[in-house]
């Protein structure tokens, strides 16, 4: 007789979740920032992507099987570098943003795009958490990819003069001051659609186990041995029945 698999501490929407509230961190810190210079949206993005990276790590370790745990290194080590280089004070500059954001947005969209993909196309069709899962994924990989593509096409020397008559003063709108604002954006939607995911409600009888299986499956499984067993006792107490 197996044991069921005992229940993890650590599960993918507490993943999640996580990203989630660092994401929102992001977004609010932009959002209510007068300052939409290089240096803040380095400053800004440097915290966001080492505490995502740390996230991947202890994914992981914690919650992804054997088989996806190179997507939580790859995306957890690109980020991590990225939030380093990024925190570098003597070299935050407008060129340095774009490089090192669009690097990692291209770089951990296309990594969480494939692995989303590949998990999808894997799930079994009756297994909701499993197939939910992989579109979350696929979603956020895809946003990230739209959110680096974007900035690609932000021109960095882009200055714009206008005057606010209310204000009785004159504005410049920048190429960084663009990019900030997207950064901002991006970061806000990440955050709503992964807090959506993690707090969507997912059915036990769908969740997957630590090794891979759904419960669902096991379920199915334990039913057949055990109706093989009772069809067996039968036949054995049946009259003329083998001893």
């Amino acid at each position: 007789m197996t044991s069921a698999t005992p229940a993890r501490a650590f599960e993918l929407r507490h993943v999640q979740l996580a990203r989630a509230m660092f994401a929102a961190i992001a977004a609010v810190m932009i959002t209510f920032s007068p300052d939409h210079s290089a240096g803040i949206g380095l400053s800004v993005f440097s915290g966001f992507a080492i505490a995502t990276g740390l996230i991947f790590g202890l994914a992981a370790w914690l919650v992804l099987r054997a088989g996806q745990r190179w997507v939580g290194v790859t995306m957890g080590i690109v980020s991590l570098l990225a939030g380093m280089v990024g925190g570098i004070t003597t070299a935050r500059s407008t060129t340095l943003f774009f490089v090192v954001v669009i690097v990692w947005a291209l770089a951990t969209g296309l990594t969480e795009t494939v692995a989303g993909a590949r998990a999808l196309r894997a799930a079994a069709p009756g297994v909701s958490a499993e197939r939910a899962a992989a579109r979350d994924a696929l979603t956020v990989g895809v946003i990230t990819l739209v959110f680096g593509a974007a900035l690609l096409f932000v021109p960095t020397q882009y200055a714009l003069q206008y005057y606010i008559a209310e204000a009785d003063r004159s504005f410049t709108l920048t190429g960084i001051t663009i990019g900030v604002g997207v950064l901002g954006g991006y970061a806000a939607i990440v955050a709503v659609y992964l807090a959506i995911a993690g707090f969507s409600p997912r059915r036990d009888a769908d969740a997957v186990t630590t090794d891979g299986s759904s419960a669902v499956a096991q379920a199915a499984a334990s039913t057949s041995t055990s109706r093989a067993s009772a069809d067996l006792r039968t036949t054995e107490e049946a009259p003329g029945g083998t001893a």
